[in-house]
């Protein structure tokens, strides 16, 4: 054979390897609609990602993505090793150099995020995810699944689901109907019957007072609480604080009778939390329930 076939053969054989690669590449490509409904393609799935929403953050790891969290918001707390990555600042106004300085090939926040174009004009990948109800979560498990490239999301939403119905089958008849406020924070706002709150709320049996026409987390005239006279108030104790001297709750039977459930500052991160830990947060509500209901 002449140099020149040598030749043809070895470029054949570079040219057959190259169009393996491509391919290979293409088929770990992933096209993910954020919740802006924005397009966004990774060339193969991130290996170091940035996550600026707690929740988000609780998802990446109940999906096996932990080991690729390279920084997240100061308020990622759970699973306990994230606390020992660089906290980038809060999830609305992070510290943009910081998020840069981690070179992530992926930035997961929320829509409610003031740095997601400033981001994209420096040339970082960025996925807007917000969950607000139940079906909002089983959407964000199964993006983050396909951007982390693992066919786990519906097994996490399963046990998620069937948590959530545990929840409820373990409140007795008697407690079904009690009609709850639930306080997110001291605005006051009020978790509503549309939100994942207050759709678990409605799973375990419970009337909210805050009806879904009034949008996911309103912000709520104390007066309009004290109308309604909830049997039951759920708050976090942070926002807990003077709830009785509010004009006129004194009055409210939960107030008189004492049928507040004052969440501790890590039950209250779980139930504010659109997350893989949702079955916890029925169990916590079913628990308030049954210890606070008339």
């Amino acid at each position: 054979r002449t140099a020149n076939d040598h030749e043809r053969t070895r470029m054949k054989n570079w040219l057959i390897l190259r169009v393996v690669a491509l391919c290979s590449l293409a088929a770990h490509a992933i096209d993910v609609v954020d919740d802006r409904g924005v397009t966004v393609s990774l060339p193969q799935p991130p290996q170091r990602i940035v996550s600026l929403l707690p929740s988000i953050t609780e998802t990446v790891c109940a999906l096996g993505g932990c080991n690729r969290l390279v920084g997240v918001d100061r308020y990622s707390n759970w699973p306990a090793s994230v606390r020992a990555l660089p906290q980038l600042g809060g999830g609305i106004d992070p510290n943009v150099e910081a998020v840069v300085a981690q070179k992530p090939d992926l930035v997961l926040l929320a829509k409610s995020s003031r740095v997601v174009e400033r981001l994209e004009s420096l040339g970082l990948k960025v996925v807007v995810l917000e969950p607000k109800n139940h079906a909002d979560m089983r959407r964000v498990l199964d993006k983050i699944g396909q951007v982390l490239g693992t066919g786990d999301a519906q097994r996490v939403w399963r046990e998620i689901d069937a948590s959530v119905s545990a929840a409820a089958q373990s409140l007795p008849a008697s407690v079904k109907n009690t009609r709850v406020y639930y306080e997110v924070n001291s605005g006051p706002f009020a978790a509503g019957e549309s939100s994942f709150m207050g759709e678990t709320l409605t799973r375990l049996g419970a009337k909210n007072i805050v009806p879904a026409a009034m949008g996911p987390f309103p912000k709520i005239n104390p007066e309009f609480v004290v109308r309604a006279n909830p049997d039951v108030i759920m708050v976090g104790e942070r926002s807990a604080t003077g709830l009785e001297q509010r004009p006129g709750w004194g009055n409210m039977r939960a107030v008189r009778e004492g049928r507040i459930c004052r969440f501790k500052a890590e039950d209250s991160d779980v139930l504010v939390r659109p997350g893989p830990r949702m079955g916890e947060a029925a169990r916590l509500m079913a628990n308030c329930l049954l210890s606070k209901a008339p």
